[in-house]
């Protein structure tokens, strides 16, 4: 007698929404299941192997290059995969959220690549979750417009030669489900975007001329890239497409994957189109890690942390070696600043911070950047364009002149700066205002003219955190205390009502992003991602 037939995934406590059937199809759920069969085992592993190695870093206070995968670096024969013709050219990409009036800006604004992002850009809300891949799914087969309901104004496509090549990103490991279960257990949130978006999309994009491309976040290690590789394997025999069709660009976001850079491309060599260069998420995983490590460990208010920090430079500069000696793309960080409609003076200072930040990364051999706002998309594009000319990238430029020993990379205490009052301020007053918009359903927030994100409310309440129990005292002789820190918040939060008004305030989730932020700031157990038990409270 045969084996029952396996129980499908369920839908668990999910409002239906319209059209949700065209993405959850019998056969897409299906295959979704597969995955999670097949590869949530060894997810569930490596999640485990992160606290193991945390552990290890507390115990240490160092990090080295692996001496088990020496000779994988040592080897100057292997090189990733050719890039596909759609993604040679990436000399600005745009970043932002899968929501219909997002998914034609983007498209159409003008840069090479659009990061559709499912993971820190969006707050994984049900409908977040699959109205983005429906609108995906519109847009590829241009049945996708978008009508202001505010001001009338409608968008629509550019032709399809105008359009960037769309790289999604799914999200990160940790991340789990809650509203798909298999046998009462959530699916991991990556399964579900990489999914959902590959059987739907996979050959669609091929007879588009372009691919299912992926932007890989908050990896820790070489063996957490092996796992994408696998299920990259997987997903493209299941489907009966090409292998090797699947690119996927790594986020190198965290301290511990900056020593595993080299076998990270390895791991998906045939599959690997680059490296991307964050900044909050990789100073928040350096606070992560090294929160134990004492005062050199101890960073300062995160704006005074630029990416020209020696630290910094040397993750940077080892970044773009290691990529163009494998022939990958390496890939610049995020110019955040949102355009103000009515102050001409600080678009003025801001234009100039990012003309001078993206002429760097070109100079230093970036073949690539981020923006956030289609109005830095030319600035971008300028700086790259002054350095590339009519050449698609620059991996010729090895960049041989770079050594990077393992100490360069948490050399923290070469910042002359450090942490002050008004950081303290700052860090509150920011992740109040993202995580209440977050637990409102939305990922990408505007706040003080820079696009924020998941990845800024970590840093803010990460520094809150190891300011705290580092015992800093700040500038002005106050001590960074449990007490200081509710305080801030509390004149915060006050400064906020009388800011918008009482109705608005009663209205939104005000109170409950402030004891957020002040539980994942102030517990002495400090949580992985505060992203955790913000899901919890969604929507």
């Amino acid at each position: 007698m045969s084996a029952p037939a396996p129980s499908p995934l369920a839908i668990v406590d999910a409002e239906p929404l319209p059209r949700q059937e065209e993405v959850l199809t019998d056969a897409a759920l299906a295959f979704v299941a597969e995955l999670h069969r097949q590869f949530t085992p060894r997810r569930d592993e490596l999640l485990a192997r992160r606290a193991e190695r945390r552990a290890e870093i507390a115990r240490t206070s160092t990090l080295d290059f692996l001496p088990e995968t020496a000779a994988i670096r040592a080897d100057d024969s292997w090189k990733v995969a050719p890039a596909p013709a759609a993604l040679d050219d990436r000399r600005v990409e745009i970043t932002g959220p899968t929501d219909r009036k997002m998914t034609i800006n983007a498209l159409n604004s003008g840069a090479r690549v659009w990061l559709a992002d499912f993971e820190d850009a969006s707050a994984p809300t049900w409908e977040n979750v699959i109205l983005g891949q429906l609108n995906l799914i519109d847009a590829y087969t241009r049945n996708i417009d978008f009508t202001d309901p505010g001001t009338g104004k409608s968008y629509a496509l550019k032709p399809a030669e105008e359009l960037a090549t769309v790289v999604t990103r799914p999200r990160g490991w940790h991340l789990n489900e809650r509203h798909l279960q298999f046998d009462g257990a959530p699916v991991p949130g990556a399964l579900v975007d990489f999914g959902l978006y590959f059987f739907h999309n996979a050959q669609r994009l091929i007879d588009l001329g372009k691919g299912p491309y992926f932007y890989l976040p908050k990896t820790e290690s070489h063996l957490e890239a092996r796992l994408w590789n696998d299920i990259f394997v997987f997903a493209q025999d299941y489907v009966g497409i090409p292998q090797g069709t699947v690119r996927a660009t790594v986020l190198i976001e965290t301290i511990t994957a900056a020593y595993e850079m080299e076998e990270i491309l390895y791991e998906l060599r045939d599959h690997a189109s680059g490296l991307n260069a964050g900044r909050w998420d990789y100073l928040f995983s350096i606070v992560k890690n090294f929160r134990d490590g004492g005062a050199k460990f101890v960073l300062p208010d995160r704006n005074a942390v630029t990416m020209t920090a020696p630290f910094m430079r040397a993750y940077t500069e080892l970044l773009v070696r290691t990529c163009h000696k494998r022939g990958a793309h390496a890939i610049g960080g995020m110019a955040a600043f949102i355009p103000s409609r009515r102050d001409a003076e600080v678009n003025k200072v801001a234009f100039e911070k990012v003309k001078a930040d993206k002429d760097r990364e070109a100079h230093d051999g970036f073949d690539g950047s981020w923006v956030a706002h289609p109005d830095l998309v030319p600035i971008a594009m300028a700086s790259f364009d002054a350095v590339l000319g009519e050449r698609p990238n620059q991996k010729e430029r090895l960049r041989e002149d770079v050594s990077v020993a393992a100490g360069d990379l948490i050399a923290i205490d070469t910042l002359d700066a450090k942490p002050t009052y008004d950081g303290l301020r700052n860090a509150v007053a920011v992740g109040i205002r993202y995580i209440e918009a977050w637990l409102r359903g939305m990922g990408a927030v505007a706040i003080f003219n820079l696009m924020e994100d998941a990845a800024t409310a970590e840093i803010s309440r990460s520094q809150i955190w190891q300011w705290i129990n580092a015992d800093v005292v700040f500038e002005n002789g106050e001590h960074a205390t449990a007490d200081l820190a509710r305080e801030v918040a509390a004149e915060e939060l006050a400064a906020i009502r009388a800011e918008i008004g009482d109705e608005a305030f009663a209205s939104g989730k005000w109170q409950q992003a402030h004891d957020l932020l002040l539980q994942v700031s102030l517990d002495q157990d400090y949580a992985d991602f505060l992203t955790l038990p913000a899901y919890e409270q969604l929507g």
